[in-house]
């Protein structure tokens, strides 16, 4: 039985967000000094109550937000505005562009970088083969199903080479067996990678079977890391194990006692 060691695990850190918080002008705090700290190559998956600001830990760390207090750092290097080194996921496909086929998405961010044709083909092929699209290369993404467009997705994510993936519960619109297809489909992805990946999730299953390392986020307001729990299943991870069962139980746990909260909160 794997332990579980809900103790902040001791990581190097790549990527820290040091005493953040965050609040819009005259409003409550949604975060309140929440310290995270990341290794390179690392997966880790946050969850929490609706609320708790999981997505505006994305979002700070994208550098679509400022943080209100606090430090973001990626490689010794300060977050003040979105990079080429993180690239966000999100849970739609409104990011595809519908006049373009699915090599032609793949290809835009190299083609704004200026990549000759020739080799943008070539990184794009590669990359869709890498989810396991190809040959559906020449469709446009009317013609792609709800699981193949988030897998166009990923693959455009891939071909820009940036080091870090954010992800916002990329698959929560898919139907649960799609969802769990595309959960060992990115852990494959992953492992042959190695990108370092926040990935956010309302999901418990979905959290284990990816994550190295589960935050659980604080209800709000004024949120920050409540545990982190170290997953230490073996690779790739089954979902009928009884380990896997344990696990399970002992976040279940965790999340539900925020959700309590989060309730409660409500209510007063």
């Amino acid at each position: 039985m794997p332990t579980l060691d809900i103790r902040p695990a001791e990581v190097e850190p790549y990527v820290s967000l040091a005493a953040v918080s965050f609040q819009y002008h005259r409003a409550a705090p949604i975060l309140s000094g929440l310290d995270l700290k990341l290794a390179r190559g690392e997966f880790f998956t946050l969850l929490g109550p609706s609320g708790c600001g999981k997505t505006t830990v994305l979002n700070l760390l994208a550098g679509f937000e400022r943080p209100t207090q606090g430090q973001i750092i990626v490689a010794g290097k300060e977050v003040h505005v979105p990079g080429p080194d993180r690239v966000v996921i999100f849970q739609g496909d409104d990011s595809l562009l519908n006049w373009l086929t699915t090599l032609e998405n793949i290809e835009f961010g190299l083609r704004l970088a200026g990549i000759n044709a020739r080799e943008r083909r070539a990184l794009a092929a590669d990359a869709l083969q890498s989810v396991g699209l190809s040959g559906q290369g020449d469709k446009y993404p009317h013609q792609l199903s709800g699981g193949m467009k988030q897998r166009v997705q990923i693959a455009r994510a891939l071909v820009c080479q940036a080091d870090i993936l954010l992800m916002d519960e990329p698959f929560g619109a898919l139907d649960a067996q799609t969802r769990s297809l595309l959960q060992d489909e990115l852990a494959r992805i992953w492992v042959e990678s190695r990108r370092t990946v926040l990935f956010i999730t309302h999901d418990i299953s979905e959290a284990i079977i990816l994550g190295d390392r589960i935050g659980v986020m604080k209800a709000g307001p004024g949120s920050a890391i409540s545990e982190v729990i170290v997953n230490d299943l073996s690779r790739p991870r089954s979902r009928g194990t009884v380990n896997f069962a344990d696990m399970y139980s002992r976040i279940e746990q965790l999340v539900s006692t925020e959700v309590m909260r989060s309730m409660q909160g409500e209510l007063e």
